[in-house]
């Protein structure tokens, strides 16, 4: 082991198993002994393939170029639903709806069910045994914003007929199998996490009778109806947790309070944080304080039972004939579909990565870190410089890149993150904020931010940079921060309206809130409302109002195709800060929306941001990274 400056150690974590990182498993679904799944593919243009595995045999149901992606609030999920011998899926291009056989042995191209146009979209897919439900989108129908409502699609004529309109937005769309159908309903200016309804109809083919509300309100946040026999499961944080209830003949009752979550934000449709395994029985992911577990409920008794805590994460939980499966995380290796048989508590791996050429000797594990700030404790997870090969010197404390989750009503997991180690492997420690606002710590913690967004979430920033410093664990002359959308907001307004950082990473991130108010798609138009509070705030807190207070290098990065920040938002903050000198530079992405996907893009995008940082800092990377154009405005 060799003593070399931070920032300069050699690592086996290169951008290309980063890229790979980026490849995931998603909307795990099951029937009978059959599960399926979608599976991002970096280096196939980002596509997102519909997968199916049977007994051992997995088979592709979506060859290229067919993407199963739905673009519904943009972001999408539910993008498919299993049918008897089909599973249906919203092809991204189009937005159609299109048909694979589930059966065979395959080889037979898609069939495309629906007649639209990318105008028309599809999310949230759910078979009610002869048709499709979903959640349909129209763009350009109305004057002013997209239109949402319930729909039901038959599979042979593509033919598709409103079950229910009338409000701002619908999810969830559930049948019981006994002729009922529950939904869910929210309008402006909430969001689904702030509050909606939970409704239940009885289903007439193409209508819906007898709509009733069974739960929820405008401060009162649902997820995940699921029903269970006769009883209709939900999650439901009307006593401050995502907690789990139910609705039967004799009304709603709470199935187990309990100061943890069991359920998520509805960021995407069609997620599932619990699964029934028998009349009288759930497993359930329960998050305290940020950290997941899975545990058996009993629905009659009001008690959960541990059941795994081997994973750092655990979604989209179905069951299978011997027990469940479900997307697992882990702070050591990347995710897999894990299968966990409930007789013998074994686990048995479905679906994973192929190994990194990286060994665990290079991977730093998540310190759950717990911090004072104005508004009270908050949360982060911090990563330690880890790399066999080499120390910190003597005498030195190592540099801290600060990251910030999106949304900004999202999370940090302790999940591997291979943009994480990339800095650590190389001799930065890293903290992965949960500032106020953040999901998992319950209903009070994500209303922390209801009005004061840029100041709780960076104040929470920088006390945990103080924090660091102050336990003398990092280097306070070289902190820089980073962040994707919201979490890119969350970087600008911290180099904007503090002097802690010295350098900076916006990855399609807002710097003009008046811009993003005015330009931004139906799901988050009125999110603002909460989120500042009053008005005057898209000024005062607008990251662009206050170059003149920013004094440090940033990079940007940018998806040309992007609805949700347009690249407008980083153009004017790269154009502002050029003009009074500060070192600035700019990745535009072609063919990129909200996020990136694209192998090559992923690669040139960690590789051009440790670049800059390097630069910055004045330290020489030990990789051969490709250049990028820095404009020094009128200073250069």
């Amino acid at each position: 082991m060799t003593s070399a400056r931070c920032g300069s150690w050699r690592s086996p974590i290169d951008a290309r198993i980063v890229t790979g990182g980026s490849k995931g498993y998603g909307e795990l679904r099951a029937k009978g002994d059959a599960l399926f799944w979608t599976e991002s593919r970096p280096e196939e243009a980002g596509r997102s393939t519909l997968v199916m595995r049977v007994a051992d045999s997995i088979r592709e149901l979506t060859p290229a170029p067919f993407n199963s992606r739905s673009r519904v609030h943009e972001y999408g999920g539910g993008s498919y639903g299993v049918g008897n011998e089909h599973v249906y899926f919203v092809n991204f291009a189009d937005q159609n709806v299109y048909e694979a056989s589930a059966s065979g042995g395959g080889g037979e191209l898609p069939r495309q069910v629906t007649k639209g146009d990318d105008t028309e979209r599809f999310a949230d897919l759910a078979w009610d045994g002869r048709a499709l439900l979903a959640v349909r989108e129209r763009h350009g129908v109305a004057a002013t914003e997209a239109a949402n409502d319930l729909v039901r699609i038959d599979v042979e004529s593509g033919a598709v007929a409103t079950l229910h309109e009338g409000h701002d937005f619908y999810a969830a769309p559930r049948p019981s199998g006994d002729g009922r159908i529950a939904f869910l309903v929210w309008d402006h200016p909430n969001m689904p996490f702030d509050g909606c309804q939970l409704l239940v109809a009885e289903a007439d083919g193409n209508e819906l009778l007898n709509p009733t509300i069974a739960a929820g309100g405008a401060n009162e946040s649902i997820v995940q109806p699921e029903w269970n026999g006769e009883r209709l499961l939900f999650a439901s944080d009307v006593d401050g947790y995502w907690n789990l209830y139910a609705y039967d003949g004799s009304g709603v009752y709470a199935v187990l309070p309990d100061t943890a979550e069991y359920a998520g934000p509805a960021w995407q449709f069609a997620n599932t944080y619990y699964v029934p395994v028998g009349p009288n029985h759930v497993v359930a992911r329960r998050v305290e304080n940020g950290m997941a577990s899975l545990v058996l409920v009993d629905l009659e008794r009001g008690l959960a039972s541990p059941l795994d805590d081997e994973s750092s994460s655990y979604l989209d939980i179905v069951r299978t004939p011997s027990g469940i499966a479900y997307i697992a995380g882990f702070a050591d290796r990347p995710k897999q579909i894990v299968e966990l048989r409930l007789a013998t508590r074994t686990r048995t791996p479905i679906a994973q990565p192929e190994d990194s050429p990286a060994g665990r000797d290079f991977i730093a594990a998540p310190e759950a870190l717990t911090f004072p700030a104005k508004a009270g404790e908050s949360h982060a997870f911090f990563y330690l410089p880890t790399n066999r090969d080499h120390r910190v010197p003597p005498g030195e404390l190592p540099p801290l890149l600060v990251t910030t989750h999106g949304g900004p009503t999202s999370n940090a997991w302790p999940d591997l993150d291979w943009r994480v180690q990339y800095y650590t492997s190389r001799g930065w420690a890293v903290a992965d904020v949960n500032y106020g606002g953040s999901t998992g710590f319950g209903r009070a913690y994500r209303e922390r931010l209801a009005g004061t967004w840029g100041e709780t979430d960076v104040d929470d920033c920088v006390a945990c940079v103080r924090h660091l410093v102050g336990q003398g664990r990092v280097d306070p002359a070289r902190v820089a921060i980073k962040g994707g959308s919201a979490g890119g907001y969350t970087t600008l307004a911290a180099l904007a309206f503090t002097n802690v950082f010295r350098a900076g990473a916006s990855h399609y991130g807002v710097g003009n809130l008046n811009a993003l108010a005015a330009d931004t798609h139906k799901f988050e138009s009125r999110y603002l409302d909460t989120l500042l509070g009053s008005p005057e705030a898209l000024d005062e807190r607008s990251p662009i109002n206050h170059v003149d207070k920013l004094n440090c290098p940033v990079i940007f990065f940018q998806g040309a195709d992007d609805r949700v920040v347009p690249p407008n938002q980083a153009e004017s903050m790269r154009d502002a800060l050029a003009a009074k000198g500060i070192p600035v530079a700019y990745v535009l992405f072609e063919g990129e929306g909200h996020g990136f996907r694209r192998a090559e893009n992923v690669r040139r995008a960690i590789e051009a941001e440790y670049a800059f940082f390097a630069k910055v800092f004045g330290f020489e990377p030990a990789d051969d990274l490709p250049g990028f154009d820095i404009d020094f405005g009128g200073a250069g």
